[in-house]
């Protein structure tokens, strides 16, 4: 592919959690997106920050390598390198951001930072259909549960944000205390799909505003399980599991479509690793039916974590030139 002073290419790295992605990016189309999944955790029941940044030690420049080969560039016609600067967990965050300063150093290009929730939000540009602005985001991943307004590519506003747990690891506890293993949202979801939602009620938090809280069901998840036992839990897993799953996303469409009518936006987005369930999507989509929303819902690869996502919001942020420095460092907890 031919490219001049004109063209815009970048390089992002993705290293917040358990996933190391590279991506290339190409005047805002998207050439590559390579992600190496962890799997080393799954005998541990969840992320184990240690051994999470030793992992992005071993994969980060095999990753990007096969990032740059799939766009069929060359490291000299980059222009940027672009790495998620936050949120996160600190090892795996170093190890990103390390590597980007020390090859944005080498080839004397800017560096981008971007922040790891904004470009969930910003997924959505990736591919058609495109939301238009504002529009209302609902980011739902591990480690976050927020609305977002979206008023332009770069400017954000966090409108209400979960008081405790994330709807994530509502659902990857609540598979933990049911048996399932970890990851286990997308189990969750599977055994859901089988089963019966109004079988059992769990409660749901009434929280001010557009603030969440799920603390609340995954106590009364496990109440339930100490009070039934293990056989009945075996016996009626599809159902529980549906009952539980259809709590957490009433919980969640309440809030968004409260947010939605007080507003008066009717262009709405999902977004983050939550975003692929299934139930959700199926949810959301009979939701906007019934309300008359524009629905926006990220392709499955883009969902979850990836450095297609820390690309698009790149090229927006290299488009108003907001470049970073050689001295900046990993904020584990970086706000929009």
């Amino acid at each position: 592919m031919p490219l001049n002073t004109q063209n815009i290419v970048i390089l992002a790295i993705e290293s917040s959690c358990d996933e190391t992605s590279a991506a290339v990016i190409y005047n805002g189309k998207m050439l590559s997106n390579i992600v190496a999944s962890q799997i080393i955790h799954e005998q541990h029941g969840g992320v184990v920050p240690e051994l999470a940044s030793r992992a992005h030690q071993q994969d980060i420049v095999r990753v990007v390598n096969a990032a740059i080969v799939e766009a069929e560039i060359q490291k000299n016609e980059l222009s940027a390198i672009a790495f998620t600067r936050g949120p996160g967990l600190l090892g795996s965050l170093l190890v990103g951001t390390s590597f980007a300063k020390a090859f944005a150093l080498g080839l004397d290009i800017p560096l981008i930072e971007i922040n790891h929730m904004q470009a969930h939000v910003l997924a959505h540009f990736i591919d058609e259909p495109r939301p238009n602005f504002p529009f209302l985001c609902l980011t739902v991943s591990g480690g976050h549960t927020q609305i977002v307004l979206v008023k332009s590519p770069l400017d954000m506003e966090v409108l209400g944000e979960t008081a405790d747990d994330a709807v994530g690891e509502a659902f990857d506890k609540a598979a933990k205390m049911l048996g399932l293993g970890y990851p286990g949202g997308p189990k969750i979801d599977q055994y859901a799909a089988l089963g019966n939602p109004e079988a059992f009620e769990f409660p749901i938090s009434e929280m001010p505003s557009y603030s969440f809280s799920f603390s609340g069901v995954k106590t009364s998840l496990l109440y339930f399980i100490q009070k039934h036992g293990q056989d009945f839990v075996t016996e009626r897993l599809n159902d529980i599991c549906a009952s539980y799953q259809q709590t957490l996303i009433t919980t969640l469409i309440r809030k968004i479509r409260k947010a939605a009518k007080e507003l008066k936006i009717k262009e709405i987005a999902i977004a983050g690793g939550v975003s692929a369930n299934k139930g959700l999507r199926n949810a959301l989509q009979v939701e906007a039916d019934k309300q008359r929303w524009s629905l926006y819902i990220p392709d499955f690869q883009y969902c979850t974590d990836n450095a297609g996502m820390i690309a698009m919001a790149a090229h927006f942020k290299y488009l108003e030139k907001e470049f970073s420095h050689q001295q900046v460092s990993p904020m584990p907890r970086f706000q929009i």
